[in-house]
């Protein structure tokens, strides 16, 4: 498939921009160099053992980072760090994996111990980081009917726990913006699918939950809180949709990075109208951005599918990024340019970084 895909590559140049200009080829990546380049997919969910999934990484020359989660739709978090145990023993150099924990028992004097105990277990059984998701936020309440938000005191001996352990909390808190608007006023097709698909997660339809300026305000507390905690924010941080959004909290907390996981179409979109924007931003923010998916793998995968699925996504994303060429994307109609970034940022994004922001992965 990648051969078939770098033979219809339109060759056709595009017009530079000054700053493009000033700067030799030589210092850049092609789209033929997809495969050259070692990368890292800082967030992927394994949940079953399939080396057909791991094969099509050392194919494509990726490292995966394996995140625990806890969504009611996924296996239990035993069974994921099970599964993700066992594929780091088998596969060493392709694949390390992050814990996370659940809420059950929450507000009972349980809850902390037995967090606390899991974690341990967790992080001698190998886990580089802890993964907490939008359920602190958007389902989780106090026994009153009360949300509970992620800046909550109670959080906090967790996340000490996690700093003092040398880990990396990675945070999918909030949804992204267009969930709290009508589908049909949505930037982007996978949020449009998605959110009619899952009602429950679309805030347009429940204006009694805590707004998108709650979720993100939430999670700068948090951050205040702990400025020394290692925080990567999936998702772009919930900020996918202004890149001057994100350039505030980067600029404000330093220990902060973002993944970009199935959120590059929307720096796609903003480069729609403000393509230079987008690619002085990545730039400038070259060491605090990380490449990643949210590919996901589960017992009743069609893995043909499944590597059709992934391959065309990683391509297109190698492509916008390394390339100048006109494309297309199945986000939305209109036509965008790639930002073609200097390899140094390249590198940074599909490999430095990940081994920055994650010791020991």
């Amino acid at each position: 498939m990648l051969a078939l895909a770098l033979s219809m590559q339109n060759c056709t140049q595009t017009t530079k921009t000054s700053s493009e200009e000033s700067v030799s080829d030589t210092v850049y990546y092609t789209f033929e160099d997809f495969r050259k380049v070692e990368k890292y997919d800082t967030h992927a969910h394994i949940n079953a053992y399939d080396t057909s999934f791991i094969q099509l990484a050392k194919e494509d020359n990726f490292r995966l980072l394996a995140l625990n989660v806890n969504p009611s739709s996924y296996p239990t978090v035993e069974h994921q760090q099970d599964v993700a145990v066992r594929m780091v023993k088998a596969f060493p150099e392709q694949v390390a994996w992050a814990t996370t924990f659940t809420v059950a028992n929450w507000g009972t004097d349980k809850w902390l111990p037995q967090t606390l105990d899991y974690l341990k277990g967790s992080f001698d059984n190998g886990a580089i980081g802890v993964k907490v998701w939008k359920n602190i936020g958007m389902e989780l309440r106090d026994k009153d009917g009360k949300f509970v938000m992620f800046d909550d005191p109670r959080f906090d001996p967790v996340i000490d726990f996690i700093e003092k352990n040398n880990k990396t909390l990675v945070g999918h808190l909030g949804e992204p913006k267009n969930a709290w608007l009508p589908v049909d006023q949505m930037t982007v097709s996978g949020d449009k699918s998605y959110f009619s698909n899952h009602p429950e997660y679309h805030m347009f339809l429940h204006p009694e939950y805590p707004s998108y300026e709650d979720q993100v305000n939430a999670r700068d507390k948090m951050l205040e809180k702990h400025p020394n905690i290692r925080f990567v924010g999936v998702h772009l941080g919930s900020l996918e949709w202004s890149v001057d959004e994100l350039a505030k909290r980067l600029d404000k907390f330093p220990n902060m990075a973002v993944d970009m996981a199935e959120r590059i179409c929307h720096l796609e979109y903003q480069s729609i109208k403000q393509r230079q924007k987008v690619r002085d931003f990545m730039i400038k923010y070259q060491d605090r951005l990380i490449y990643a998916t949210d590919d996901w793998v589960g017992p009743d995968s069609d893995p043909v599918e499944l590597k059709k699925d992934i391959q065309e996504t990683r391509l297109s994303d190698w492509k916008y990024f390394v390339t100048d060429e006109e494309m297309s994307v199945p986000y939305f109609k209109e036509k965008i340019r790639g930002l073609k970034l200097p390899k140094e940022v390249i590198d940074k994004i599909y490999r430095k970084n990940a081994e920055k922001w994650f010791p020991g992965i």
